[in-house]
């Protein structure tokens, strides 16, 4: 079968296959995997939750993984990392993605605005290393902040829906809690599991909101506790205080997942915290790194190294390298360093190795460089 699909392929050149198969059905596909969004549910302000059918090249996903997803937005193929928030080896083959609108984020406010049933979009199959172990850890504590609830809520799914024996603690900090997605499935988990705890954190309102669940009531009931809203030693003791025997998983903003690795840090316990972040956060630029010229070989296009990212230099110059997530995470953009020395805007490291494949999302040039695009 293989070797007749290469033979077609051969004979539809200089297009794939894929392309001739999606003028007859967007999802009829040989190899490239596509899904179809089934429904599309803006009720929180600010984000719309998306169900996907994949095609049959899906295999699922584990909890905490991602996968990214491409759009077309005005005749340019674009593609970003999205977790889904539904439990992994569910029955149901749908994906479950829920996108905050980010402002100035380009896909993010395309699928707000303009995801509905019907609508076909690429996918990429699951990925990523922040993911709950086999077996399952006996105390987890998942904490979140913002739209980075996505892959931690997929792993409390995935426990409950295992029935999971061992204590669960859920943090998650949001602006408020209108915003905050799935609060109904959130309070229905608490409310069906007493080994599970859901705490929800508004500090920006200068209050703090506790999920006190009575497994007998009909509602959660929402009351105000101690403590300033945000996290720190004392918070973690209050909400967790098993935390050094746990497991325990974060994804969040730069400032909250700061905090939390200061902690863990502090009480040397970095094996224990597994992170994940969809924000690059950028290391401080030396001015004296920005100087030469990048010679973008393949294209015979050079530029005055001005200190950006290369696939912001090759932006700027013309150039339409592919990409995906633009912050590392996805290997979309990676291309060949021939010669000289190129920088991870990330954890500031420079290398200089020849001939060495770099992601050009997340790498500046320090001086003279060749790259193959």
């Amino acid at each position: 079968m293989v070797d007749l699909i290469n033979l077609v392929q051969t004979l539809t050149s200089p297009h794939p296959l894929d392309r001739y198969l999606e003028l007859v059905r967007p999802t009829l596909t040989v190899r490239d995997m596509r899904a179809e969004i089934t429904h599309a549910d803006r009720s929180v302000p600010g984000s719309v939750t998306l169900a996907l059918r994949p095609t049959r090249q899906w295999k699922g996903h584990a909890a905490g993984q991602y996968v990214q997803i491409g759009v077309v937005i005005d005749g340019v193929r674009h593609a970003r990392c999205y977790s889904p928030v539904n439990p992994e080896n569910g029955r149901d083959r749908h994906i479950q993605l829920t996108v905050k609108a980010h402002p100035g984020g380009l896909v993010s406010q395309f699928l707000y605005r303009n995801a509905t049933p019907g609508m076909v979009v690429d996918l990429t199959p699951a990925d990523g290393v922040f993911r709950l172990p086999e077996p399952r850890p006996e105390r987890v504590l998942l904490i979140s902040g913002g739209s980075g609830i996505t892959p931690v809520l997929s792993m409390l799914r995935t426990l409950a829906a295992e029935g999971h024996r061992g204590e669960v603690v859920f943090l998650h900090y949001a602006k408020s809690a209108e915003v905050v997605p799935h609060r109904t499935e959130l309070d229905v988990i608490a409310r069906r599991h007493q080994n599970f705890r859901i705490e929800l954190r508004h500090p920006w309102r200068s209050r703090r909101v506790a999920k006190r669940v009575d497994p007998g009531a009909a509602e959660v009931d929402v009351a105000p506790a101690q403590g300033s809203g945000y996290f720190d030693y004392d918070e973690l003791e209050r909400v967790a205080p098993w935390f050094a025997d746990a497991q325990t998983y974060v994804c969040g903003p730069r400032s909250l997942m700061d905090a939390v690795r200061k902690v863990y840090e502090a009480e040397q316990l970095d094996d224990r915290l597994h992170t994940e972040e969809f924000t690059l956060s950028v290391a401080p630029i030396e001015a004296t790194e920005t100087y030469g010229t990048v010679n973008f070989s393949a294209s015979r296009v050079s530029a005055d190294n001005n200190g950006a990212t290369l696939l912001e230099q090759a932006e700027s110059a013309g150039l339409t390298p592919e990409y995906g997530c633009r912050m590392g995470i996805c290997f979309s953009c990676t291309a060949v360093r021939r010669t000289g020395c190129t920088r991870n805007v990330r954890t500031g490291e420079c290398d200089s190795d020849p001939d060495q494949p770099i992601q050009l999302c997340i790498s500046a040039p320090v001086g003279d460089v060749e790259i193959d695009i």
